[in-house]
């Protein structure tokens, strides 16, 4: 993929959650899903068993993947060429400031 592609997309239309997708996305993921996350990270530490924290965990993925697909489908042009930014300069966030900026503005927190 180089900076100016368009990101992925799997069958429901959302993006892959590639590393790329997830850092670019990581201010909105961690102010859309903070009770979900807060919520698995609390059940983590009562019960280190992974088996009884299963729900949690899906509950944060259907948070972040649903995220994902609505920024998308509403900064779809920022959006991928944040991506597409990170990608291309392995995820360094100081090489994407200018894409960074174009996909807050669409897409504000």
């Amino acid at each position: 993929m180089s900076a100016g592609m368009a990101t992925s997309l799997d069958a429901a239309g959302g993006p892959i959650p590639t590393s790329a997708v997830l850092t670019a996305s990581s201010m909105h993921i961690g102010a859309s899903c903070l009770s979900e996350n807060v919520a698995f990270l609390k059940c983590k530490q009562k019960d280190p068993n992974p088996e009884k924290c299963l729900e949690k965990g899906q509950q944060v993925t259907r948070c972040v993947l649903h995220l994902l697909k609505d920024l998308h489908q509403r900064c779809t042009k920022e959006m991928d060429a944040y991506v597409g930014c990170m990608y291309y300069h392995t995820n360094e966030f100081d090489l994407c400031r200018k894409e960074q900026q174009a996909f807050e503005k669409a897409c504000p927190l």
